[in-house]
């Protein structure tokens, strides 16, 4: 094989791997994501984020803290303690909105997203937000998440006839698809995805990138 033939054989393998690799890309994406990433452009229509929302607002508040969340991702998992903190340490002076973004290699996400919604519907999403994501790894997975789901409206003193038939009957669908759509429109695929003040923050990000981003627009 004289060096000319050589030449062409490393120069397809590397056109093929360069394939591959580009393929790759497009037939795993949209999954959970456990690596930080940060861009500093808010996108151009801030509105899309806060319609049909479970959210904590305060009217004046200068910051808006937009999240489209998995109940049953891995990764939003590990940001609720973070989230959490946010909440406690800036209640009262910041909006912070929960959009549904189910994905689909995630099983009993929707439902869990409808049990939110049914939650919701009775006056405690946050009640049912917390159970979900402190017991992930009790219903994530399990051939009957329904049944943990009553468990926990139970805690939550809901009336759990109306929320089993809601979660069952799947009620809060076209709610839960409005989120999907908002964030496909916002180019939203991991999550956890967070929009602050419209700029996206991507994937496990930790309290002080929050923090820093927070106060900031705090004293603007």
């Amino acid at each position: 094989m004289n060096m000319s033939n050589e030449v062409k054989m490393v120069i397809g393998i590397s056109v093929i791997t360069l394939i591959l690799v580009v393929g790759a890309a497009f037939l795993f994406g949209g999954n959970s994501s456990s690596t930080s990433q940060q861009s500093t452009q808010p996108i151009k229509n801030a509105n899309i984020l806060i319609r049909n929302t479970s959210a904590e607002i305060n009217n004046h508040s200068k910051v808006t803290l937009v999240e489209f969340g998995d109940f049953e991702c891995p990764a939003c998992g590990a940001e609720y303690p973070v989230v959490t903190q946010i909440l406690q340490n800036y209640k009262g002076k910041i909006n912070y909105v929960f959009r549904n973004f189910p994905l689909p290699q995630h099983a009993n996400a929707p439902e869990a997203a409808e049990a939110a919604e049914a939650a919701k519907a009775q006056g405690n999403f946050f009640g049912m937000f917390n159970l979900l994501y402190q017991n992930q790894n009790t219903w994530g997975g399990a051939s009957d998440p329904t049944s943990y789901f009553v468990t926990y409206a139970k805690a939550l003193h809901l009336n759990t006839k109306q929320f089993e038939s809601d979660v069952k009957s799947k009620k809060y669908n076209n709610v839960i698809q409005q989120d999907i759509n908002d964030g496909y429109a916002v180019n939203v695929n991991a999550t956890p995805t967070f929009f602050l003040n419209g700029v996206p923050m991507v994937g496990v990000l930790p309290y002080s990138d929050f923090q820093t981003a927070i106060d900031k627009d705090l004293q603007k």
